[in-house]
C-alpha cells in the first residue's frame, strides 16, 4: 500500500513528497522538523496512534493540514479523528479521484469526508434539542473527565485504566452522561459535547 501510494503521489506534479514516518512518534517529530503543508495520516500506527499524533501536530502547528487515510471506519474513531484536528477523512482503497478530492479540500481549508463514513457523522451531527440546557447538565467533575476521554475516542476499558477505576464504574458514568445529555449513544454524546462547547 505504501509503495503504491508513493507512486500515486509522485505522479501528481503539484505535490512534493518530502518524508515518510513509520510510526506516530516519528510522524510528529518529522512534522515539527519539516513543517509540511499537508500530512497523510493513518490511525493504526505503532507507538502512538494517528489520532494522538494529529492532535499533537495540530497543537504545535495548526496550519498544517491533515488528511486521515485509514481503513478504520468505526464511528467513535471518525469522530475522535475529526475532533483531534483532521481536516479530511479518506478510506484506504478509495479511488485515486477521492484521495485527490480529500487532499485538495484539505489544502483549501475545507473538510472532506469519505462517503463511507459521512453518513455516520451526519447521523450524529444533530443539534441538541431546545429542551436540553447543556450548560446546566449537572455533570459531575468525574463525568466531565469521562466525557473528555469519550470525545478522544477511548473505550471504557481505556478510560478505566486512565482514571484508575473499574470498567463497570465507567459504564455507569457513561450511562449517566448519556441520560444528562439526552442522547442515545456515546458517539452522540461526544458530538454534542464538542458542538456545545462542553468539551473543547
Amino acid at each position: 500500500m505504501q509503495l503504491g501510494l508513493e507512486q500515486v503521489l509522485s505522479d501528481w506534479a503539484d505535490l512534493d513528497l518530502i518524508g515518510i514516518a513509520e510510526d506516530g512518534y516519528l510522524g510528529v517529530e518529522a512534522a515539527l522538523n519539516q513543517k509540511p503543508d499537508l500530512i497523510l495520516m493513518d490511525i493504526g500506527l505503532p507507538r502512538m496512534d494517528g489520532i494522538e499524533a494529529t492532535k499533537k501536530i495540530k497543537e504545535a502547528l495548526p496550519e498544517i493540514r491533515v488528511v486521515m487515510l485509514t481503513s478504520h471506519t468505526a464511528e467513535t474513531e471518525v469522530i475522535a479523528a475529526l475532533s483531534s484536528g483532521a481536516d479530511a477523512y479518506c478510506i484506504k482503497g478509495a479511488s485515486v479521484d477521492r484521495l485527490r478530492a480529500a487532499i485538495e479540500a484539505a489544502s483549501e481549508g475545507a473538510t472532506y469526508l469519505d462517503p463511507q463514513v459521512a453518513k455516520y457523522v451526519i447521523n450524529h451531527l444533530q443539534l441538541p434539542t431546545p429542551q436540553t440546557n447543556l450548560k446546566s447538565t449537572n455533570l459531575s467533575p468525574r463525568e466531565f473527565e469521562v466525557l473528555k476521554l469519550m470525545v478522544e475516542g477511548k473505550t471504557n476499558v481505556k478510560i478505566a485504566e486512565e482514571l484508575y477505576l473499574s470498567p463497570n464504574t465507567i459504564k455507569t458514568h457513561v450511562r449517566g452522561i448519556m441520560n444528562k445529555l439526552s442522547v442515545d449513544d456515546r458517539v452522540q454524546a461526544a458530538v454534542t459535547a464538542l458542538r456545545s462547547g462542553l468539551v473543547t
